[in-house]
Order: structure tokens, then C-alpha cells, then sequence
């Protein structure tokens, strides 16, 4: 059957993917690739002692991972085929509220796109220039195929950005590291366009299992399955992106094919991604930063508390507000924030203290309200957080950069601390060695020390 005709688009889209595995990146960009990397893979391995990420490890055991095979399950021993390897770390990556985030392209790049990565990078014996470049690569596409479906905001969306970014990242990825040829990408995101899928009710999942599915272990499994059955022969659609019925067709609320290949090349969407100082729900992160200043600033006292009032987006506001889960729950973090003065990985985990009659207490005299005023403002993701004393004073703080954004990034230092603290209970005395090797993968001849270094022998 004749094929379509190709347009100038799905080329340039097809070439620069194709090209991707040989080109350097600017120094700036190759250094925050490094961030996103090592941040990603402390979430997996943190990931991995949590329900969602034991799931998956015991998932994989039984489908035949063992000692033998392509890829490996990070914090573990067992290695897998490529498809599960990807899908298992990323279970891990997202099996809480650890990984990175782009607003832009709304969706978690780093939990889906360095395990599809990382298998990929494995199965090819790609150097760690080769890998970074690829990572790159899922950021920028991941986030583009996402903004040029037009959809006007996150809470009236009908398809999940947060399932398709990832899946176009991973492919995009896993393509330049399977070094497909033009042809041969373009049949990848034909496999890519059938394989999109994504319903928003992820919102209602209580246990953070199946939201680590449509946010990572999907993205990241369908994404190297796409790049891999290209790879090895598999022909498909030359053009899933115009024609009658396409990418664009099924999925776009308003339409802009353009944004798909926008500054590729020059706007590297890496350098928009956010790392998260709080390893808590995207939404939280700046009632905490404003929780924090407050501490330091003004020492509200838990016991002369008589009312927070949290002024946040409105149209994020129903992701956090008073929800089953600990990371996701802001009411919750903001209360254990002001009687411990600091939230971290443990009490931002820990289910017991959902039930702590201090917290509780302190959790009713908490009010989130919604503000479309936040929702507009730039840059995104504020809140404001005020406090009413019992002596009359009245604490407040708008936090308009959160910590870890591109407006108020996290510099080399806090982003080591964080990945050490995640890691360090998983793989212990290797940990600072770990980070010593992902902080060097731009000159590394092969990601396998890394691996060697994030599996249990």
C-alpha cells in the first residue's frame, strides 16, 4: 500500500532525533542533564522500597528478570528485558513524590524518560555522552508533543499529559539510542501515536500504585518498545502526524502541530524542568517554601496557632487538597511542617502520622483556598500562606519562585544532598561513589559502573 505523503514537520522531527545520539550539547545544558539524571535515578532507588516500586520488582520476578538478561532493575539484583527493565524502574521513579516535573509540558519527564534511557543505553552499550544526549532529547520531545495538542488547562483536559509526555520522551530517547535512522524513527512514533493513551483519573488512585503506571512505568515500557520493534525491522506509518486520522486528530484540543519541532536545537526543555526541594506533590512545594520562611522569619508557635490559610492555584488545588496519601496531601505536610519545622523524606512518608492526633488538631485549623489570580501569575506554581496568631499577629508569605524551578534553581550542592539521602538507604556505603559516577557520565565510556553501582550484587 502506498504511504502517505510525508510532511515537513514529521522530517525535520524525524532528522533531528535520528541525529541526536552524535550531537553535543551546549555545556550548560549537558550539566543540567547530569542534575536531572542523578536526581531521577535517587528516586528510583528510593522508589524501590516503597509499595508501588516492590510491586513492580516482584511483578518482574515472576514475568522470568533473574540474573541474566539485558537490562537491570535498579536496587536490585535481577536483570530484565529492555521493555521490563524500563517499566520497573519507572514504577520505582514514581512510586512516590520524589521526581522531577515540567510545567510546561505537564508531566514528570525524568521518572519515565532516564529508566527507557537507561535500558536503552544498556542494550546498546551507549557511552554516558550518548545517554545524556538522549535524556535530553525525551525532555525536549516529551514536553513539545504535549504543548502542541493545545490543551487550554490541566483540570479540564481529557487525555493525560502526564501519560503522553512520558511516552514521547521515552520513545524519543530509546530512538536515538537504538541510533535509528530517519525512516526508522518515523515508524518508532507511528508505533508511539498508537501506543498513546492516558485518562486523567490518576487523581482518584489512593495508593500511588496505578498513578505510577500512567506517570512512569507505561511511558517508559511503551516508549523503548516503539524505538526497539523499529530497531529490529518492524515497519510502520511514515507520517502518524498529518493525513487523514493522526496524532493530532485524536488527541488535540487546539492544534499546533509547529510547536512539535519549535527551537528544537536552540530551546533545550531540560533547562525548564524543575527539581523538587520537597519530595512531595508538585502543587505543595511552595506552601512549604513559604511554611519555611515563615519558621525562620517569624517562629510560629504550633500551640498559639489559631488558623492557615493556604492561597493556591485553582486549578491545581484538587490535587492536593486533603487527599489519602501523605505526599500528596496539603494539609497534612504544612501541619507536620510547623510542629517538626521541616518536612523530609521519612515524615513526608509516613502513613502512621496520618492518624497523629497533633497533626489532626493542627490540620483543621488549615484552609486551602483556590485563587485564579495564581493560577494566571508568572511564574507559575505560587501560594501564599497566612497565619493568625493567638497574640493577634498575622504571618504571611508568598512564595513566587519555588525553590528547584528554573527561576530559583537548586544549585549542585542541595541536589547531591537530596540524592544522597534517598540513596543512601538502599545501596549505603556505595552511595557517595554512585554520585561520583553520575556526576562524571559526560566523560564516561559506558553507563556501566553506574549501573554496577545502583544494583544490589
Amino acid at each position: 500500500m502506498m504511504q502517505d505523503q510525508i510532511s515537513p514537520m514529521t522530517k525535520v522531527l524525524a532528522d533531528y532525533i535520528a541525529k541526536a545520539a552524535s550531537r553535543e550539547l551546549p555545556q550548560d545544558v549537558a550539566a543540567k542533564a547530569v542534575d536531572h539524571v542523578m536526581d531521577s535515578v535517587a528516586a528510583i532507588l528510593s522508589g524501590s522500597r516503597l509499595q508501588a516500586g516492590e510491586l513492580a520488582i516482584a511483578y518482574a520476578a515472576a514475568q522470568g528478570a533473574g540474573e541474566s538478561g539485558v537490562a537491570a532493575v535498579l536496587g536490585t539484583g535481577l536483570r530484565a528485558p529492555v521493555s521490563l527493565a524500563a517499566l520497573v524502574n519507572g514504577f520505582s521513579a514514581h512510586a512516590d513524590e520524589t521526581d522531577d516535573s515540567h510545567l510546561g509540558g505537564r508531566f514528570h519527564p525524568g521518572c519515565a524518560i532516564v529508566p527507557a534511557a537507561l535500558a536503552a543505553a544498556e542494550a546498546n552499550g551507549s557511552s554516558g555522552a550518548e545517554f545524556l544526549r538522549a535524556v535530553a532529547l525525551g525532555y525536549d520531545i516529551g514536553a513539545r508533543a504535549v504543548m502542541a495538542l493545545g490543551h487550554a488547562r490541566p483540570d479540564t483536559a481529557k487525555h493525560s499529559s502526564h501519560s503522553i509526555g512520558p511516552l514521547f520522551g521515552s520513545a524519543a530517547a530509546a530512538a536515538s539510542l537504538y541510533r535509528l535512522s530517519p525512516r526508522q524513527v518515523r515508524h518508532a512514533l507511528s508505533y508511539t501515536v498508537q501506543q498513546c493513551s492516558g485518562v486523567p483519573f490518576w487523581q482518584r488512585d489512593p495508593d500511588h500504585i496505578e498513578k505510577a503506571f500512567d506517570f512512569a512505568g507505561m511511558g517508559a515500557r511503551n516508549g523503548v518498545t516503539a524505538a526497539s520493534l523499529a530497531a529490529a525491522g518492524f515497519t510502520g506509518i511514515d507520517d502518524p502526524f498529518s493525513g487523514r486520522h493522526n496524532y493530532f486528530s485524536a488527541f488535540a484540543e487546539h492544534a499546533a502541530p509547529e510547536r512539535l519541532i519549535e527551537g528544537l536545537g536552540d530551546r533545550f526543555e531540560i533547562m525548564n524542568a524543575t527539581t523538587k526541594k520537597w519530595c512531595v506533590g508538585s502543587p505543595i512545594q511552595a506552601m512549604l517554601d513559604a511554611v519555611e520562611i515563615l519558621i525562620a522569619c517569624d517562629d510560629p508557635q504550633v500551640a498559639a496557632i489559631e488558623s492557615v490559610t493556604i492561597i493556591m492555584p485553582d486549578d491545581r488545588i484538587h490535587i492536593v487538597n486533603n487527599r489519602q496519601m501523605p505526599a500528596t496531601c496539603a494539609q497534612h505536610l504544612v501541619a507536620i511542617a510547623l510542629i517538626d519545622r521541616f518536612v523530609t523524606f521519612a515524615s513526608s512518608h509516613d502513613v502512621d502520622r496520618m492518624a497523629d492526633p497533633e497533626v489532626l488538631a493542627l490540620r483543621q485549623k488549615i484552609t486551602l483556598l483556590p485563587s485564579a489570580e495564581l493560577t494566571a501569575a508568572k511564574p507559575a506554581r505560587q501560594a501564599i500562606v497566612e497565619i493568625v496568631m493567638a497574640d493577634g499577629r498575622h504571618l504571611r508569605h508568598h512564595a513566587s519562585a519555588v525553590r528547584g524551578t528554573p527561576d530559583n534553581p537548586m544549585n549542585a550542592a542541595e541536589l547531591r544532598s537530596k540524592a544522597g539521602e534517598l540513596i543512601t538507604p538502599v545501596i549505603g556505603a556505595r552511595t557517595e561513589a554512585l554520585l561520583d559516577a553520575l556526576a562524571g557520565l559526560a566523560g564516561a565510556p559506558s553507563i556501566t559502573p553506574i549501573i554496577e553501582l545502583a544494583t544490589r550484587p
